[in-house]
């Protein structure tokens, strides 16, 4: 796992072959697509309905997507392409570590401590589904073709326990394939993305009907609520405002000490830059400083944090090849749609036997697969005030502990 290491050479390797004013005017283009165009998404988001019900991640991917498919970041086997592949690896390795941090420094974990018995039962309900669905895939799969199988299966536990960001967090630690990480995030977005608009659209009244047990609202500040309701989780207005900014950028320099400090203790322990020992250390350290009420009201950490996914998945979807399609790519396919509708039927399943009202299930399976930023958005459409702040008590716990899991399952499924 010496990937910022070599990176570091491959990158000292080109430009020593390929000086600065040999570099194709075209790797500048696509460098500054990657940082810039996370704004011009922003910006959409924050002006178009339309974009906000797309997401901004989905967007972003959907840059990278078209990038690749134009041939836009396609050098052929040149030095150019060597090159451009150790940008893009610096720019994947830096963005996920900054963003952990600043995504978890303004999350409340001492909701926890408020939060009912029904929202622990759901979240729990969603993690023994989510383990039991990657654990048997393993094995029904484990003999179909498919690469880093344990690796991938750590990605799913991640995605289906904090969303897009674990997700990411894991396929940057355990190094797994851009192309593979592209492909999987297809795949799951074909069960997620319908499932989120299945809900949104009324199918909520079919969980009320499978699960018609009373709603307990969690007692919180209504201020907080009625905030969550009008500008959501994902909130870019005024980041740039003079109180605004200066504190935004202490949540960053925070960040970059965070994932100093992961790169130190990486080094202490292996030797050498250990992504998943950085990532896991910087997620403990993250967590352990959203409990200091100051770093935790910094403004716009959570956004900020965002931009940074966002630059990532751009990053990430260019390097996607359609010729990588092949019979292991199908048997990826089953795998992931197997583990995501094994997992939302297990979880309903014990939703039932818990005793779990139909919009909770609603919310909590969103929070998990989706994080939060999609819960106020559900909640609105079912009409149910109530479940709001589950849902995000279950996403942020996702954000919590999906890391750690993933890294769990990846770990122990290899060593079998």
């Amino acid at each position: 796992m010496g990937g910022f290491s070599e990176n570091l050479i491959i990158f000292a390797k080109y430009e020593h072959i390929n000086p600065t004013n040999f570099i194709p005017m075209r790797i500048y283009i696509i460098t500054a697509i990657y940082l810039l165009f996370p704004l011009l998404i922003i910006f959409l988001f924050k002006r178009y309905k339309l974009f906000q019900k797309v997401g901004t991640v989905i967007l972003a991917y959907a840059v990278g997507i078209i990038m690749a498919l134009t041939g836009m970041t396609d050098f052929g086997q040149t030095a150019d392409a060597e090159t451009l592949a150790g940008i893009q690896k610096w720019i994947m390795n830096l963005a996920v570590p900054i963003a952990i941090p600043l995504m978890l420094f303004s999350s409340n974990f001492k909701l926890w401590t408020k939060s009912l018995p029904k929202t622990i039962l759901a979240l729990a309900g969603g993690l023994i589904a989510i383990l039991v669905a990657v654990i048997s895939a393993f094995f029904i799969f484990r003999n179909s073709g498919i690469d880093d199988l344990a690796d991938v299966a750590g990605m799913m536990t991640g995605i289906y326990t904090g969303g897009t960001m674990n997700f990411y967090a894991l396929g940057a630690a355990l190094e797994v394939d851009p192309n593979t990480i592209t492909f999987v995030y297809t795949f799951e977005m074909l069960v997620t993305f319908p499932l989120l608009v299945f809900i949104v659209g009324g199918g909520y009244k079919l969980f009320r009907k499978w699960l018609p047990f009373p709603d307990e609202a969690i007692t919180i500040n209504t201020d907080t609520i009625a905030g969550y309701e009008t500008n959501g989780v994902e909130n870019y207005h005024g980041m740039l405002k003079r109180k605004t900014f200066p504190k935004m950028m202490l949540g960053l320099g925070l960040s970059i000490l965070f994932l100093a400090i992961g790169a130190g203790l990486s080094f202490l322990t292996t030797g050498k830059l250990n992504e998943l020992v950085i990532i896991l250390t910087i997620t403990t350290l993250a967590i352990a400083a959203s409990f200091n009420k100051k770093i935790r009201e910094l403004p716009k950490t959570f956004e900020l944090g965002m931009f940074f996914i966002l630059i990532f998945s751009i990053v990430v979807a260019s390097q996607f090849d359609i010729y990588g399609i092949n019979t292991s790519v199908i048997s990826l396919l089953l795998f992931v749609l197997y583990i995501m509708l094994v997992a939302v039927g297990i979880h309903l399943l014990l939703c039932r036997i818990f005793k779990i009202s139909g919009d909770l299930f609603g919310v909590a399976s969103i929070g998990l697969l989706c994080s939060p930023p999609f819960i106020p958005p559900v909640a609105g459409a079912m009409g149910n005030q109530k479940v709001l702040i589950s849902g995000i008590i279950i996403g942020l716990v996702g954000y919590a502990v999906g890391t750690y899991l993933g890294a769990m399952v990846a770990y122990v499924l290899s060593s079998l």
